[in-house]
């Protein structure tokens, strides 16, 4: 049928838009072209975005966005409170797609059916009140009538209250310090806390989390406290003053000269730091841990620890084991994956040039931390049917289930499983002879420090940073300086399990007053790996970390080490779960530095040594004894098999 032309017009009419005012498309509008106020459509979206302030007990208000997807009628809430920015957390990208929005832990939470809650906390981008890092409780470090543990409880009571789409049942989840208020709201934790899953959290930042580890300071964390803590919204960023932070350090001196150099003085967490270099009540008072200890664990916690966490390799493990003594132990359980810091949120297929052969970090949070959460928090949830210890083993690369964790003590009494060092650079489960060389020295240099990875050593947070990876570096780097010693056994002939933390203990001397000693565990891999050729001969660490001697018999009150006596030292390593394959030698290494990951020590004893002078810094003639009454060696939690119940990937 054809129209006429009056018909042809009117139908055009019809179909056309409104033309816009003639006011605002021919003249320049008044103001510019970005209006006062812009209204997003969001008649697309498949979820509501809120953002709201929420009022605390003292009148304070933080920020919060809630994320609800348009499926959840009746759900579930995951808190995470950070001082990383609330928006960004909830806003990767603008979509009407919420699963576009989310990171991969947040995405897997919204799309099983949760209600996610991100706050700003205390202080920190657009809350109210004053920020304090890691804020104590409430008691002698912490005047006020606030801490996290009061605004977690807060936030709670009023989600529950003003989220019309939840079911009432409230789950915290959070990564580093992110985790560190996670378990905070686990301290007189509110009745609607049902769930809690603290992953690589802060929890003893003196014994072995951000700050220190056994007494020796993180300086590569001043950047962080820098951007931290110098603005609000973390804007005021550090500045590389070099491509190589091993020069940049050097260049400075000491931790404390650095910081006077940036300004640092300023800023009152790091004075605070300045004050506080041994583990006297500051640090214990604060320790997450102790706090824990206190009280039944009564809300159902998952901890999640990474077995190559570069930055909270401490915390999840030591809060897990401190909740065992008190409490119902069907509330504890623990995961740990093979992951640097924060991975289990993201992509875990692989670190650096190891692959696990599945994306591990999926795989935990598919089949364990959703399984988990569904039982507690949703209603008429399933049991879960999770073990109360789902770890990676690495070397066999498979998950193993345990009903408690560690499966081998490395402190026991049993000698059977210590590894001795031996002359010319030997390794064995052998005591050492009586009538071998009794010991292997070094000369420690200040001025020569030994790098904690290859250089040029790029500052953490550089675009091009492989600071996640540093742990898994290849130590070839170190092995055959000087300045370090290295034993390993002979290619192994059966397999090595161990399942726990190794101990290293060193009868040791030094010509100075104060000494670092460094502990290496290391996987050597054999000469030629056919299926990855570039693993050949790879020392892979396994287990590593720092004591400084003047801690050696009180962490709460040092002491200069007597020049030239031998010393007993104690160090425990992280908790691993690896197999030493047959082909594989075990290497230990031990040096007196580790920089720039840590200060260099002066090796002359001084009150601080965040305030050491340079004629404070001298070489000094390290020993490292190995006969049968001043033996060195390192106790392994080792298991007589694989041990556990293997469960399949994806």
């Amino acid at each position: 049928m054809m129209l006429g032309a009056s018909q042809t017009g009117a139908a055009m009419a019809r179909e056309a838009p409104d033309p816009p005012p003639a006011s605002t498309s021919k003249t320049v509008a008044a103001g510019g072209d970005i209006p006062a106020h812009f209204k997003p459509m969001l008649s697309t979206y498949d979820y509501d975005k809120r953002d709201v302030m929420i009022p605390m007990r003292d009148g304070a208000r933080l920020h919060a966005v809630i994320i609800v997807p348009h499926t959840v009628k009746h759900g579930p809430i995951m808190l995470d409170r950070t001082p990383y920015s609330a928006d960004k957390m909830t806003g990767k990208v603008e979509s009407p797609l919420v699963d576009e929005t989310m990171r991969y832990v947040f995405r897997d939470l919204v799309e099983d059916g949760y209600i996610v809650v991100a706050e700003d906390v205390r202080g920190k981008y657009k809350s109210d009140g004053d920020y304090v890092m890691n804020r104590p409780l409430v008691g002698p470090l912490n005047p006020t009538k606030v801490d996290h543990t009061t605004d977690a409880y807060d936030t709670i009571s009023w989600l529950v209250r003003h989220v019309p789409e939840s079911n009432g049942r409230v789950g915290t989840i959070g990564t580093s310090y992110d985790g560190f208020t996670t378990l905070m709201s686990l301290i007189n934790p509110n009745p609607a806390l049902k769930a809690a899953v603290p992953i690589n959290p802060m929890v003893d930042t003196w014994v072995g989390d951000d700050w220190f580890h056994h007494g020796a300071f993180r300086q590569e964390m001043m950047d962080y406290v820098y951007g931290q803590t110098a603005s609000k919204d973390s804007s005021s960023e550090w500045w590389a003053t070099g491509h190589d932070d091993f020069t940049v350090y050097m260049r400075h001196g000491s931790a404390g000269a650095f910081g006077r150099s940036m300004g640092m003085e300023q800023l009152p967490f790091w004075r605070r730091l300045e004050a506080h270099p041994a583990y006297d009540a500051f640090w214990q008072g604060q320790a997450v841990d102790k706090l824990l200890a206190r009280a039944p664990l009564t809300v159902p916690t998952l901890f999640v620890q990474g077995q190559w966490d570069q930055e909270d390799i401490y915390g999840a493990m030591a809060a897990y084991e401190a909740t065992a003594a008190k409490g119902d132990a069907s509330n504890r359980f623990l995961v740990m994956g093979p992951w640097f810091h924060g991975q289990a949120n993201t992509k875990g297929t692989a670190l650096g040039p190891f692959e696990w052969g599945e994306d591990t970090g999926a795989w935990f949070r598919h089949h364990v931390m959703l399984p988990f959460l569904d039982a507690r928090l949703k209603d008429n949830g399933s049991p879960a049917r999770i073990a109360p210890v789902t770890v990676f083993q690495t070397g066999s690369n498979t998950w193993r289930t345990y009903p408690n964790w560690p499966q081998a003590c490395a402190a026991c009494a049993d000698t059977g499983h210590a590894l001795y060092l031996q002359a010319n650079g030997g390794l064995s489960f052998d005591k050492p002879a009586a009538d071998a060389p009794g010991f292997d020295e070094y000369v420690s240099d200040p001025a020569k420090p030994v790098p904690y990875r290859p250089r040029p050593i790029r500052p953490t947070y550089a675009d091009d940073s492989t600071w996640h990876n540093w742990l898994v570096d290849d130590q070839r780097f170190a092995d055959g300086r000087t300045d370090v010693l290295s034993y390993s056994t002979p290619p192994l002939k059966a397999p090595v399990t161990i399942t726990g933390a190794p101990v290293a203990h060193l009868s040791a001397s030094t010509t100075g007053t104060d000494a670092d000693w460094v502990v290496k565990l290391i996987d050597v891999y054999p000469d030629i790996v056919p299926e990855q050729p570039e693993l050949g001969g790879y020392e892979l660490g396994i287990g590593m970390d720092i004591l400084r001697g003047r801690y050696r018999d009180d962490p709460a009150h040092p002491s200069a080490i007597p020049a030239g006596k031998v010393v007993s030292y104690t160090l425990a390593l992280p908790n691993v779960n690896h197999v030493f394959l047959p082909g594989h030698r075990i290497m230990v290494q031990i040096q007196s530095s580790w920089f720039p990951l840590y200060d260099r020590n002066p090796q002359s004893y001084v009150p601080n040594i965040f305030f050491a002078r340079p004629g404070d810094y001298i070489k000094a003639t390290d020993r490292v004894f190995h006969t049968p009454d001043a033996a060195s060696y390192v106790q392994l939690p080792v298991v007589a098999s694989a041990d556990g119940t293997e469960v399949a990937g994806p």
